[in-house]
């Protein structure tokens, strides 16, 4: 990871670069989380295969999130409603509304992942653990 030595509160990453966890077909590169962001929000890119679930149709309590599709067509699941979001699609899925998101196409899509307020991040060693062990 590499952080500006000339501002202490610039963040500069390049593509690829972030902490990494791999979830079975998807892989989170986490950007920026509490740490850096004094706890205000977290972000992540979430890659997933071609034709592979996401993480299963949960909501979050207390946490905005917004999706902004970086590569191919992702379906998300927002309320009961499914949508296919293309490059360049943007959602804000406010706390309390359930939704997934997958890859049903047969290329590799991506989205990036703003959480709001920050801390979803303490999740993702429980979360990595349990793709390995429910592995098909």
């Amino acid at each position: 990871m590499d952080q500006s030595k000339n501002n202490a509160n610039a963040l500069i990453l390049s593509a690829g670069e972030g902490r990494t966890y791999n979830c079975g077909t998807m892989t989170a590169v986490f950007k920026a989380d509490e740490n850096e962001t004094n706890e205000k929000y977290s972000i992540s890119e979430w890659w997933l295969e071609p034709n592979s679930d996401g993480p299963g149709a949960h909501r979050h309590e207390d946490n905005d999130e917004i999706f902004y599709v970086l590569e191919g067509t992702i379906a998300i699941l927002v309320g009961d409603k499914w949508i296919d979001a293309e490059k360049g699609t943007f959602i804000r899925i406010p706390a309390k509304t359930t939704h997934d998101f997958a890859n049903r196409t047969g290329e590799e899509t991506g989205v990036l992942n703003f959480f709001i307020p920050g801390g979803f991040e303490r999740n993702m060693p429980a979360i990595v653990k349990w793709f390995e062990e429910n592995e098909k």
